[in-house]
């Protein structure tokens, strides 16, 4: 028996396994899509994140972030450095790094979606999910062979699972946990672009429409993000930013647009008897500050941490611990964003108030440390 499976193969959900071999533990991954994994995401790995990866021994390639630079249509402009620097690494990129680390660890990811978890009194148990198809085992990938030969027969037994099935996910919602989105919810969009960086920031442009995110990721190549409410295309929230849609016409699409929403997603608890939720599954407020991916380690390693203490109880506190710094911000910031008559002094409450901002930065920033 295993003492942790995780369900979701995700950065968050393989940070989880890492950590938790680490800690000398059994664990095993059950994510059904082939890896690198892709998704609608910012792409800047905060300080913390990034430290959270180097103590895991995970070094991913991207470009420094030293700033965050808010923009308005108006010529506001306000800069925040921030206290060491972070990275913007394509998502694919970091997902690859993540998964060959797993695979050195020796460990096994199983290519199946997992039904929802069943559990007993000193352990449970996971099944592939009605119509779950197998998906080609890639490099680091485990065929399941134990029960069966394939997902009809698969089955894992672990005393405890972790659930890093994302935003949508399907194990808070069979646990009764799952609180639906507010009418007000927003969703992000993101395109990369063959264009060279102009700076070593993440450019944050406000908008009618919403914010873009810019972040440099690779040499020759900017991901652009839109964080929005409204309903339309990629393009047509693009022209809600001039001065950015400017700059992106002379510039070649790199790939489609990726979705991903709608956010403030609210779990009524994060422990479940043996089932713990990190990263998205366990509630998310929304990308507007960016330290998406450091909270979900952050949350991974201290769930990690009570499973190993054999006290799945703990994690309820320590998540709270973890995750208010950089969620109350955050839900005051997308409060503001959602008043007209403020949002548009968001940037010029910045450029006023450069130390308010640089601090404010530095805080969300730590998130997770």
């Amino acid at each position: 028996m295993l003492d942790l499976a995780v369900v979701g193969g995700g950065p968050v959900g393989l940070v989880a396994a890492l950590a938790a071999r680490r800690r000398g533990l059994a664990v095993a991954v059950v994510e059904p899509r082939p890896a690198p994994i892709d998704k609608a995401c910012g792409e800047g790995l905060m300080p913390a994140g990034l430290a959270a990866l180097r103590r895991l021994g995970v070094d991913p390639q991207g470009l420094p972030i030293r700033g965050i630079r808010y923009r308005d249509d108006r010529g506001h402009e306000a800069r925040a450095v921030l206290p060491t620097p972070g990275r913007g690494v394509r998502r694919t990129t970091l997902h690859a790094a993540l998964t060959a680390a797993a695979a050195e660890a020796g460990i096994p990811v199983h290519p199946w979606a997992a039904a929802p978890a069943v559990q007993g009194a000193d352990r449970v148990i996971l099944r592939p999910g009605r119509g779950s198809t197998r998906a080609p085992c890639p490099p680091g990938c485990e065929a399941d062979t134990a029960a069966g030969g394939g997902p009809a027969g698969a089955e894992l037994h672990a005393r405890y699972v972790i659930a890093a099935d994302g935003l949508h996910s399907p194990q808070r919602r069979a646990l009764g946990l799952d609180v639906p989105s507010p009418p007000w919810a927003r969703r992000g969009l993101r395109r990369h672009y063959r264009l060279a960086p102009w700076g070593e920031d993440v450019e944050v442009h406000w908008g009618d429409p919403g914010e873009a995110y810019v972040t440099p990721v690779a040499p020759g190549l900017v991901g652009v993000a839109v964080l929005t409410a409204r309903v339309g295309s990629f393009e047509q929230h693009l022209t809600g930013f001039p001065a950015l849609a400017d700059r992106l016409a002379v510039a070649e699409p790199d790939d489609r647009v990726l979705g991903a929403g709608p956010f403030a997603r609210r779990s009524r608890a994060r422990v479940a008897g043996r089932v713990l939720l990190v990263g998205d599954a366990a509630g998310y407020v929304d990308a507007l500050t960016g330290e998406g991916l450091a909270l979900g380690f952050a949350q991974a390693e201290a769930a990690v941490a009570a499973v190993a203490a054999d006290r799945p109880s703990r994690y309820e506190r320590a998540w709270w611990q973890v995750s208010l710094p950089a969620n109350l911000p955050t839900a005051a910031l997308v409060a503001v964003t959602r008043v007209p008559g403020l949002r548009r002094h968001v940037v010029t409450a910045a450029t006023r108030a450069p130390r308010v901002f640089t601090s404010a930065v530095a805080h969300v920033s730590a998130a997770g440390s």
